[in-house]
């Protein structure tokens, strides 16, 4: 044993030699050689003190190239997963970690040696301490780092934050990662990469795709909303993964995403973005494949009070059965939170049709008490979800919005005004009609007068005023434009007769 230790202090010490003469002489690819194999010989002879000590003498030697670092830290990542005990592993992850520490040409090296570590620590229980070793890594400021990796390491910070409760610091972390990097096209991003610009590592087998990061984001997201029961953000969490090629593909995999969606829209406060949510769920032809939460949703869009007995019988059996789907069952709050949703719609419908309404028939269609239908009513009012006023000593409810002095009399002006517009334009009406008929009866009148023996028809020469004093020689200088006599006869000069003062015309001729 002691002529082992020998023999490899003595070939270290060689190779020691070798490495400062092609340092000193700028050899890149013989400095690196050399570091490389100190690495190797210490890992075949089993040396894992020995290995730890030299990487830490090689990257302090003076004017170490950066080349070499790279290459002796790279060569010892290989040999973590083969170290004896799970303490001398975690001794080299901590021997490369501080000799990669301030590097930034061998910055994703640690982030990797950080990222092992912190699992280590998490199977042994630790869970803190791998929360506090990954959180010290800031992964969004590696150039050369590959997207998806990026989005693993962050995903696995948010993860471990959730598992320590520490929900202001993840809430913090996720908001690194934006949502629409995960809707981007992988193939179209692929560029030539310009002079002077970092060349991106490829990421490694293990990191899972961008489509799968996706789905991980979005459930990492819904344990957050969950804490703070959150339902309409959680519900959109679901869309997003509903929305997902490899979940919309396979009837197994969305019809529970969908349930969730279902649960969580009637769970959600109401809206413009629930109401929204609620209506580009309802047209999506999957719904059809599970009629019974169709109908749920059909029941809340229409305007019209929903019984919470008879809901609840016919939709308990779902709700308990959520436990057996993805997400895991909804729990208690949420049952409570169910009902409490069915009040407020019942409220919401209620204020639509009525303007007052007694506190004690309000309590009936709400089948509660008048302490909780008063109790329920003044949260909305609290909440601005509702506007509404209580007479206690009378029992009235009023729905009508109080309005200023201010604002009655816009609303008497509004008033007016539509008022006499639509008097103008029955005036205009009226005035249109009486125009048509007299112009009809004019024409009749004048086409029987045409039709009599009796009548002398005027001369192509003539040319008198009519009593209007409106008709001259020149038909185009004609204020009415309608000469009858002129499109009967086919005159070339202007007609006696005129369509306004016909009647009085043919009185004086005959």
């Amino acid at each position: 044993m002691e002529g082992n230790s020998t023999n490899l202090d003595a070939a270290i010490e060689s190779l020691l030699n070798v490495e400062k003469q092609m340092r000193l002489a700028g050899d890149v690819a013989g400095t690196r050689k050399a570091a490389i194999d100190i690495v190797e010989l210490c890992y075949k002879a089993g040396a894992w003190k020995t290995l730890n000590d030299q990487i830490v003498v090689l990257s302090k030697r003076r004017g170490q190239l950066k080349q070499a670092i790279t290459a002796m830290v790279q060569k010892a990542m290989e040999y973590i997963d083969l170290t004896p005990d799970m303490d001398t592993r975690i001794e080299l992850i901590k021997t490369l970690s501080s000799v990669s520490a301030g590097k930034i040409y061998v910055e994703i090296e640690r982030a990797r040696l950080i990222k092992r570590l912190a699992k280590i620590k998490e199977e042994q229980g630790q869970i803190d301490e791998a929360a506090d070793l990954m959180q010290e890594v800031a992964v969004e400021t590696f150039g050369s780092m590959a997207k998806t990796e990026k989005i693993a390491f962050i995903l696995e910070q948010v993860r471990l934050c959730l598992d320590r409760q520490d929900y202001v610091r993840a809430q913090i972390l996720s908001r690194k990662i934006s949502p629409r990097v995960f809707d981007a096209d992988p193939s179209k991003e692929k560029k030539k990469p310009k002079e002077g610009d970092n060349i991106v590592q490829e990421a490694p087998a293990e990191i899972p795709s961008l489509l799968e990061l996706k789905r991980i984001y979005y459930e990492l997201m819904i344990r957050y909303y969950s804490h703070n029961n959150d339902y309409l953000e959680i519900c959109r969490c679901y869309k997003s993964i509903y929305e997902i090629p490899s979940i919309k593909e396979d009837p197994s995999k969305w019809i529970p995403v969908l349930r969730k969606i279902c649960w969580y829209l009637v769970l959600a406060p109401h809206d413009p973005m629930q109401s929204s949510l609620l209506n580009a769920t309802l047209e999506d032809k999957n719904l059809s494949e599970i009629p019974n939460f169709r109908l749920l949703l059909k029941q809340l869009v229409t305007m019209e009070v929903i019984q919470w007995t008879s809901l609840w019988e016919f939709f308990k059996d779902e709700y308990a059965n959520e436990k057996n789907f993805l997400g895991g069952a909804l729990g208690d709050k949420a049952a409570e939170d169910l009902k409490l949703r069915i009040i407020e719609h019942n409220i919401l419908v209620v204020s639509k049709y009525y303007s007052r309404i007694t506190l004690k028939r309000l309590a009936d269609l709400l089948c509660l008490s008048l302490q909780e239908a008063e109790k329920h009513l003044s949260d909305m009012v609290n909440s601005k979800s509702l506007i509404a006023k209580i007479d206690r000593p009378m029992g009235v409810v009023c729905f009508r919005t109080a309005q200023d002095s201010n604002g009655i009399l816009n609303s008497w002006a509004a008033n007016l005004e539509k008022l006499l517009d639509l008097v103008e334009k029955s005036c205009h009406q009226i005035h249109k009609e009486t125009m048509i008929h007299k112009a009809v009866l004019c024409l009749a009148f004048y086409g029987q007068i045409l039709q009599s023996q009796d009548v002398k028809l005027f001369s192509a020469q003539a040319s008198p005023v009519c009593f209007g004093n409106s008709c001259v020689n020149d038909l185009k200088y004609c204020d009415h434009r309608m000469m009858t006599y002129y499109l009967l006869l086919g005159f070339n000069r202007c007609p006696p007769i005129c369509l306004t003062c016909v009647s009085s015309r043919i009185l004086f001729e005959f």
